[in-house]
């Protein structure tokens, strides 16, 4: 990628990777700006205003103009209210994968060009190139670290406009640089979980804002063996928290949630060893693409249907699209709907037709191109044998008897696909995302698991 003095505006968090990001395109001549956001408002764990006394520490060290932009609004809105909504379906929500679409990838990005920025950039491990007109999304060199996973719903246009500084560096050097260069957070512990629950017990923070309904804990042959909160708080293959351990007539096994029933809102559970929890397919809807929609209807490749997961070998199956009549047209692709669609979501349209094509970017950080990867030919018709790039190559049961009810009788899917597995998986859970890569660990989309 060439340079020439272009912005670039840096989602800084007040960690340590946000920050070796800006520093890296600093270093590389870009013009660098920091953008904090503020993505929740309430009294609670979140430690915004901490973590932006570190970015403003960085900034001033690294002498770069910085900001702060509240999108606590848009934030419950996006992502907040789809988490309250899986949650009452019976579904295991993942809201940092909205969150990337909706607001870090969304009106961050607006606000990132009002400041004139060329591109945006985030301190995410995962890597980027460009082929023909086409933006694709890899996984980072530090597969520990990969975060392609919650990039899953990226759109052409998004994907356009990042950087990945971090592409092709691993943590320990990401932190050996922070503290070379004296950043005051280099050695802050990564955030985890989920930024409006922080530390707080989850049980207690949904209560707030979802009534809780007890029921009946029961078994595959119907047996009443407890009572449960309120299905909101389970799990598919939770153990932990059940109290229903000691039971007369049981086996004196561990127990362990099978299902859970929304219709009469009991929660089927099952004692030792977990085989019902295996599955064989699993169905995913509002499907989004990367870099297009492939053009075979069935094709092989790997799956994750959890983060951290290692790769599953699945057969993928693109169903007919079935299109709800009150559709969100940012969801929608390789379709048509109404005016009111959000053009930054819509692929194999017309969107932005600035690229940056033609250049070349230090590859140590983020790199256009990659050397011996063939991008399945059987989905894409495109290989990268000519891309020349000194980056490193990549690494690359059934349940029976039970009727799990996770989806409304009213609501319709689109951009349906099926995944087949070669072996069985544990617990694969509705409201996570499953992922699809092919062979040189392009991500090749994913969707919501149902």
């Amino acid at each position: 990628m060439q340079n020439n003095k272009k912005t670039v505006v840096v989602g800084m968090s007040g960690g340590v990777d946000s920050s070796v990001s800006a520093y890296l395109l600093k270093l590389q001549g870009f013009n660098v700006i920091g953008l904090f956001m503020i993505n929740w408002e309430e009294n609670g764990q979140c430690t915004a205003e901490n973590d932006y006394e570190d970015v403003k520490r960085v900034c001033n060290l690294l002498d770069i103009p910085y900001y702060s932009v509240n999108y606590a609004k848009e934030y419950k809105e996006k992502v907040f209210k789809y988490f309250l909504e899986q949650y009452k379906k019976g579904r295991t929500p993942n809201p940092d994968v909205l969150c990337n679409r909706e607001i870090k990838f969304g009106p961050f990005l607006k606000q990132a060009e009002k400041l004139g920025s060329d591109f945006i950039a985030t301190g995410h491990y995962a890597k980027k190139i460009e082929k023909d007109g086409l933006f694709y999304l890899i996984k980072a060199k530090d597969l520990n670290k990969d975060q392609s996973y919650f990039l899953n719903q990226l759109s052409q246009k998004q994907l356009q406009k990042i950087i990945f500084p971090l592409a092709d560096l691993i943590k320990p050097d990401v932190r050996k640089i922070a503290e070379k260069v004296g950043l005051s957070n280099a050695k802050k512990k990564d955030s985890t979980g989920i930024c409006f629950i922080g530390e707080r017990n989850f049980k207690q923070f949904l209560k707030n804002y979802l009534p809780a309904k007890s029921g009946n804990i029961i078994t595959q042959s119907g047996e009443i063996v407890g009572e449960h909160d309120g299905l909101m708080y389970y799990t598919l293959g939770q153990r932990r928290g059940l109290n229903i351990g000691g039971k007369s007539g049981g086996n004196g096994k561990r127990w362990f949630v099978l299902a859970k029933n929304l219709e009469d809102n009991t929660l089927i559970v099952s004692q030792g060893e977990d085989e019902a929890l295996f599955s064989d397919s699993c169905k995913c809807e509002n499907f989004n693409w990367i870099p297009q929609k492939p053009k075979s209807k069935t094709f092989e490749c790997f799956a994750k249907f959890r983060y951290r997961q290692p790769d599953q070998r699945v057969t993928v199956i693109i169903h007919n699209d079935k299109i709800n009549d009150s559709i969100n047209g940012g969801d929608l692709q390789n379709g048509k709907t109404d005016n009111d669609i959000n053009d930054s979501d819509l692929q194999n349209g017309e969107t932005n037709n600035g690229n940056f094509t033609n250049g070349k970017i230090n590859s140590k950080f983020d790199s256009d191109n990659i050397n011996n990867a063939n991008y399945n030919d059987n989905l894409y018709n495109n290989n990268f044998n000519s891309g020349n790039s000194d980056s490193n190559n990549l690494n690359s049961g059934n349940i029976d008897n039970v009727k799990i009810v996770s989806i409304s009788k009213n609501e319709k899917t689109y951009n349906t696909v099926e995944i087949k597995f070669h072996k069985p998986q544990r617990a694969v859970t509705p409201g996570q995302f499953a992922v699809l890569y092919d062979d040189n660990g392009f991500c090749l989309g994913g969707g919501e698991i149902v």
